[in-house]
């Protein structure tokens, strides 16, 4: 893939005259499953920041319009799209399934008044399924779009991140390319960037969100950008910077979610817990990801606040039951949630469920932790390497690969690892990095 700065002028130019769709499909779930995921490496359900963040009680009234106009044009198959767009991005601000719901139908009123080259639902489609982490439904809707107009970027956006999801890559950076030769603007310019930081180049990275945020044209594309700044700076050991960009992020869109975790993690990586504990918690309030839970029941445990911690896993475990009630394929948090607060054969079922249907990076270490604290080791290192394929820089798949090799008696590729890890972030995990020094200094102390 050749970076988007590299586009002739000319050719910039030329396409500026093409059609382009009026919905600009944001980053989405999908683009931050390596460093969180969301796109840090950990999971791909991080909500974005939408109008709903940016300015209190704009998106209502925004969305008050959309209902108005549907009303008043009901045949109108853009506005249905419209609305049912609104609502995949209120969704995932939200993590509520009824909006979901909502979104589904309004954009499948406007496929049944327009049922073929319905580009705007089409997209819409694409976007909800990825939302709801149906990525098989997602590549199908993405490649429907791009054949009704092969030159809307948004269309190879929602392909790029359908196929990252299913871990065909180089399929992944084709569409990303496609899609910043046809308009690198702020969208395109992020996914860029992504696809450096799954290759483990994350300065090209940084470069590319850098980017991504003097193009944004809106104060969501602009927190969003500072979202993953503070991600890339966070997991590249540079928690100031982190906290930086996640309090530049918050001035634009203040209590969102994703930017709340964001300062909570920096705040816990420079020793100041309490009020990571209350980021956690604002975080929370907004919207109860397993990621928030997670992240905020063990920094209590951390600390030897155990009931409070507790308190988060208790919750997970409820959202753990109704998630096997619908038969979804699980998220990578709960995968870990369960391999090290609950049962480890359970959570390698849940793995194994989900790799088939997501065969993502972070899926993949995930399965390869479960294996490992069920015991399964050489299994969980063939995962592991899964994981670590591309060079991504991540340092709690280093730890996770590391301990695997360490209960292997592999203590050569053990100690590379477990010192990977924390030379790339010291402060990785409030429980893991710990562990990980512990380790090191096992080794050392009975290597000759």
């Amino acid at each position: 893939m050749h970076r988007p700065e590299d586009e002739p002028a000319p050719a910039i130019r030329r396409r500026r005259h093409l059609r382009i769709t009026a919905i600009t499909i944001a980053l989405g779930v999908v683009m931050f499953t390596v460093g969180a995921v969301g796109l840090s490496p950990t999971d791909s359900s991080r909500p974005e920041p939408t109008a709903a963040a940016v300015s209190g009680s704009g998106p209502a009234r925004g969305l008050d319009a959309m209902r108005g106009r549907v009303e008043r044009l009901p045949k109108d198959p853009v506005s249905w799209a419209s609305l049912g767009m609104a609502l995949v991005q209120q969704a995932r601000t939200t993590a509520d399934p009824a909006t979901y719901a909502q979104a589904e139908a309004a954009l499948r009123r406007s496929l049944a008044l327009q049922p073929a080259e319905n580009l705007h639902a089409e997209i819409g489609m694409g976007a909800l399924a990825a939302a709801r982490h149906q990525f098989r439904d997602a590549l199908t809707w993405a490649e429907k779009a791009v054949a009704t107009s092969p030159a809307t970027p948004a269309s190879y956006g929602v392909l790029a991140d359908a196929h990252t999801q299913l871990g065909q890559y180089q399929e992944a950076e084709e569409a990303v390319q496609k899609m910043a030769d046809l308009r690198p603007d702020s969208s395109s310019l992020a996914r860029a960037s992504y696809v450096f930081e799954l290759r483990g180049d994350t300065a090209q990275a940084k470069v590319l969100m850098d980017r991504a945020l003097r193009a944004a044209g809106t104060p969501g594309e602009r927190a969003f950008a500072h979202t993953h700044l503070s991600s890339l700076a966070l997991d590249s050991g540079d928690p100031t910077t982190a906290l930086r960009q996640a309090q530049a992020g918050l001035g634009i869109a203040p209590g969102d979610a994703g930017l709340l975790e964001a300062r909570a993690k920096a705040r816990a990586a420079t020793d100041d817990r309490e009020r990571a504990v209350a980021d956690y918690t604002a975080a929370i309030a907004v919207a109860p990801l397993p990621q928030y839970l997670l992240g905020l029941g063990e920094l209590q445990q951390s600390l030897g606040r155990h009931d409070q911690a507790e308190a988060q896993y208790a919750v997970l475990r409820v959202q753990e039951t109704l998630r096997r009630a619908t038969a979804v394929p699980a998220d990578v948090d709960a995968i870990y949630f369960e391999a090290d607060h609950g049962n480890p054969h359970q959570a390698v079922a849940m793995a194994e469920a989900a790799v088939r249907e997501r065969p993502f990076l972070a899926v993949h270490d995930a399965y390869a932790w479960a294996l490992h604290r069920a015991g399964r080791n050489d299994e969980a290192l063939d995962q592991a390497d899964e994981a670590l394929v591309l060079g991504t820089r991540s340092a709690l798949f280093r730890y996770h690969r590391g301990a695997i090799h360490q209960a292997l008696g592999d203590t050569t590729h053990a100690r590379r690892d477990l010192a990977q890890a924390l030379a790339t972030d010291p402060s990785f995990h409030p429980l893991h990095a710990p562990a990980a020094r512990e380790a090191l200094r096992r080794i050392d102390d009975t290597t000759p």
